[in-house]
């Protein structure tokens, strides 16, 4: 009886009524523990493989216990984004969009607040050339995705091209920003970059600016609302022989400056130097330049100012790591040994933390370095992605979670329960979706805009409404399976073809075309604005009055007077 009563209990619920479904949250998150925190420090994980209960190994375990919480990097959550390597990561103002680039020339769009432990992916695949049919053959890598830090609504993209493009926080593109002639020598004379850009930046207050550097030589300053031609050019003179006074720009950074409210952009370049510009110019002449910052002929990948403009990080590739101070714009104030990916890997980068009390950045093995940045020494050697390089990190200052990017395709979300808010911990907050029928696509139907049933087929071999269908008894509502309404007083509208798309409209010429609205103006009125009034002076026709001779003309007492009108010739 008793082997019978447990079968039954097996397809008999115990109870009634609405059950509790609540998720536990703290083991969703305790799943996600790390199993290694700090590979720096050895001796700790040796005391953790040791039971021994004595009274100093307890004092010794709470004080690993204080130094891992002083970072967020205690729990992960991992992301298989995409199918290449991941070049770069960005996130909105408020936390809640993710944006990850790779080397399959896709964008992949995560909205984290809706996001659950069962569905981590991407609600959105971009393509940037998918817009362009000339470029359907070509497939250009995404160097850098960046969000407006002012706010979450648009974000650049830069691929291996000589356009920047700027997109809705929904993936849609908003501008493609204009490429220059690449036979003209003199770059200052071209609208756009001539060759590919590498690096963008943000201004740091004002949300219509932003500056780019590219192959060409030039670090160019736009306006976001103008596309046709950038608002500066600024021309990096090389020093180095055999380049001619050009070179490559490898990185850029615009940030606050260090006393003052003017801000300051910091660039480097192929042939190893480092300049330093006035973010509001003049761009004549730049505040500071070091030729020597790094190695001739190595990439410099990674390049970030601290949130008080005061420091100045580079990570080079000639394998090391420099701090400059932008008061002292000379030589490095401190130097440190870090093996570089930026030949395989270009968009290897380093951040500043968001107070500026540490570094970050990647290595070839995989792991993530937290630096001292006034002593460069790790503070914190976790490995994320063994074997694998990690080529891009980035840590929100609102979540306080570190991103990584890694060769596998791999974007892997740090954080801490203690210290961190929002991002993974929404995620791993909600209850895991149950797989719902729908969800397998051999038992799904195909549904129109209406959400009801499809159309089955007329005798005549014509698509049309299935018998006792919705679309059958409302023959008028709705659209068909091409998309037109079924409704015949509603005007067709054309298909958008892509000649379509690249032809402009009224609205494009009057924000983009230069002396645009003169075209609904009136001319005569227009030229009657110059008139002068009785009494002024003319301007612009006062010397005809001296020179011209004065009309005469013969006044007539009646019309009858008047000469008749030529007659008609025969």
């Amino acid at each position: 009886m008793d082997v019978d009563d447990e079968a039954m209990r097996q397809y008999v619920p115990a109870s009634f009524g609405k059950q509790d479904n609540s998720v536990n949250v703290e083991a969703q998150i305790e799943r996600c523990r790390r199993k290694i925190v700090d590979e720096s420090k050895p001796q700790a994980a040796a005391k953790d493989a040791s039971l021994d209960s004595d009274k100093d190994s307890d004092d010794d375990d709470s004080d690993d216990d204080e130094d891992e919480d002083e970072f967020p990097v205690s729990h992960e959550l991992v992301i298989k984004t995409h199918d290449r390597p991941v070049t770069t990561i960005t996130l909105d103002p408020s936390g809640t969009r993710l944006v990850t680039g790779s080397k399959d020339s896709t964008l992949k769009l995560h909205d984290l607040s809706a996001l659950t432990p069962t569905t981590i992916r991407a609600f959105k695949t971009v393509d940037p050339f998918e817009t362009k049919p000339s470029a359907a053959a070509e497939a250009h890598a995404i160097h850098q995705v960046v969000f407006s830090p002012h706010s979450g609504g648009q974000f650049l993209v830069i691929t291996a091209t000589p356009q920047a493009r700027l997109f809705s926080r929904d993936g849609d593109m908003i501008k493609e920003y204009v490429k220059g002639d690449m036979y003209l020598r003199d770059k200052l004379n071209t609208k756009g970059h001539t060759a590919e850009v590498t690096s963008a930046a943000w201004h740091p207050s004002n949300r219509d600016r932003f500056v780019t550097a590219g192959t060409d030589s030039t670090v160019r300053i736009w306006d976001v609302n103008k596309s046709l031609q950038q608002e500066q050019v600024v021309v990096h003179k090389s020093r180095a022989a055999g380049s001619a006074g050009l070179t490559r720009m490898t990185a850029i950074a615009w940030g606050a400056a260090a006393e003052g409210n003017k801000s300051v952009i910091a660039s480097a370049a192929l042939d190893g130097s480092l300049v330093l510009w006035g973010g509001e110019g003049p761009y004549h002449r730049p505040l500071g330049e070091i030729r020597d910052a790094h190695v001739k002929d190595t990439w410099t990948s990674g390049l970030d100012i601290s949130s008080d403009g005061r420091l100045v990080i580079t990570r080079g590739g000639d394998d090391t790591i420099k701090l400059w101070d932008t008061r002292k714009f000379k030589t490095p104030v401190n130097t440190t040994s870090h093996p570089s990916t930026s030949s395989q890997y270009p968009t290897s980068n380093i951040k500043f933390a968001p107070n500026s009390a540490s570094v970050i950045t990647g290595s070839e093995t995989g792991h993530l370095h937290i630096l001292n940045p006034a002593t460069l020494r790790p503070e914190l050697l976790t490995p994320v992605t063994p074997g694998s390089p990690l080529i891009t990190v980035n840590w929100h200052p609102k979540l306080n979670q570190i991103f990584t990017g890694s060769a596998n395709g791999q974007t892997t979300i740090l954080f801490n329960p203690k210290l961190s808010t929002a991002g993974a911990l929404t995620i791993l907050s909600k209850a895991p979706k149950k797989r719902h029928l729908d969800d397998d696509p051999h038992f799904t139907t195909d549904m129109d805009p209406l959400g009801m049933s499809g159309e089955g087929v007329e005798p005549g071999g014509k698509p049309g409404p299935a018998p006792g269908s919705f679309a059958s008894r409302h023959p008028t509502v709705g659209l068909t399976a091409s998309g037109r309404s079924r409704d015949p007083r509603r005007p067709h509208i054309p298909q958008t073809t892509p000649f379509a798309k690249s032809t402009p409209d009224e609205k494009y010429v009057r924000e983009n075309i230069e002396l645009s609205s003169m075209r609904d103006e009136d001319p005569r009125e227009a030229l009657l604005k110059y008139a002068p009034k009785e009494g002024e002076k003319n301007v612009f026709t006062g010397a005809w009055e001296k020179t011209q001779p004065k009309a005469i003309y013969k006044d007539y007492d009646s019309e009858d007077d008047e000469p008749n009108a030529k007659k008609a010739k025969r």
